[in-house]
C-alpha cells in the first residue's frame, strides 16, 4: 500500500506532470495537468483507459472532440490516433496495456 503523493511526480511534456507505477504488464499514470497545456495527436501500441478524475479535458480520439469532465472514462484501441487539451487544471487517469517502456 502507498499514496499517491509518494510516487515523485515528473513533467514527462510541458504541463503534464504524471506520477507513474508499472505493473508487470501494464502503466498507470496520475497526470496532474495544467490549465490550457496540450496533447498533440499521437497513437501507441499500447490498449490506454483514460479517466477524468478533475478538471475539463478536450479529448479527440480519431478526429472527434469530446468535452470530458470528471467522471468520463475512455478506452482508446491500440494505434487509434489521439489528442487532447486541459481547459482547466485537470487530474486525470490512465491505464496502458501492455506496459509503457517509454515512460520513466
Amino acid at each position: 500500500s502507498m499514496n499517491i503523493k509518494e510516487l515523485k511526480s515528473n513533467e514527462i511534456m510541458p504541463g503534464f506532470h504524471g506520477r507513474i507505477l508499472h505493473g508487470s504488464d501494464f502503466t498507470w499514470v496520475y497526470w496532474e495537468i495544467d490549465k490550457g497545456s496540450s496533447l498533440p495527436e499521437h497513437n501507441h501500441v499500447n490498449e490506454q483507459l483514460m479517466h477524468v478524475v478533475k478538471g475539463k479535458f478536450e479529448f479527440t480520439i480519431n478526429g472527434k472532440k469530446h468535452l470530458c469532465e470528471k467522471g468520463s472514462t475512455f478506452q482508446i484501441p491500440s494505434n487509434v490516433p489521439h489528442s487532447g487539451k486541459a481547459i482547466t487544471s485537470c487530474e486525470i487517469m490512465d491505464v496502458f496495456s501492455p506496459k509503457r517502456d517509454d515512460l520513466g
